[in-house]
């Protein structure tokens, strides 16, 4: 039985710009997280974010940053960033 998507997702330009720069097969396994994001915006692993608004979510070495709208139903990626120090910021 397919899962059924319940959330749009958003990726933002930068986001996206940053995406391009990623190797193929780490953008797959990240193509694969984001769609997992779409049914379940707040899976077990994901962080919430204490000095911003949002989440964070590893995927290999790679961290996305996004926010959750309930109300619109939207997730927006909008950092996709590989793991160091100035990730967060």
């Amino acid at each position: 039985m397919a899962e059924r998507l319940s959330y749009s997702i958003l990726i933002e330009k930068r986001a996206a710009k940053e995406a391009e720069a990623i190797p193929a097969k780490a953008r797959s396994l990240i193509d694969k997280t984001i769609l997992a994001l779409a049914i379940n915006p707040r899976p077990k692993h994901s962080k919430k974010l204490t000095d911003k608004e949002g989440y964070r979510i590893r995927t290999g070495s790679y961290r996305l940053l996004y926010t959750i709208d309930d109300r619109q139903k939207i997730v927006v990626i909008y950092r996709i960033k590989i793991k160091s120090k100035a990730t967060y910021r």
